[in-house]
């Protein structure tokens, strides 16, 4: 009994996995079947307000201006961000 209180308590205070572009990128592949630009996932995590780290190539200024990710496929990120329970 004991040592079920623990495992269960153990279980409790593990850290969940990190959820990478890649994962995200498989699950709106399968669910909806197109691809999405890591660019468009990081563009729609930088407007819900959520971290993004710094890619250690990123550059100063960019060669052509960024576009913005179309409504379908920002429904589609968002939809994989709450499956994975990232908002």
């Amino acid at each position: 009994m004991l040592l079920d209180n623990i495992t269960k308590r153990a279980a409790a205070y593990k850290t969940k996995e990190r959820v990478t572009n890649k994962m995200i990128n498989e699950y709106i592949e399968v669910k909806y079947g197109f691809k999405v630009h890591t660019t468009y996932i990081a563009d729609v995590k930088r407007d819900l307000g959520l971290p993004i780290y710094d890619a250690p190539n990123a550059v100063e200024e960019f060669k052509k201006p960024r576009k913005h990710p179309p409504k379908e496929k920002v429904e589609a990120i968002t939809d994989a961000l709450k499956y994975f329970e990232i908002i």
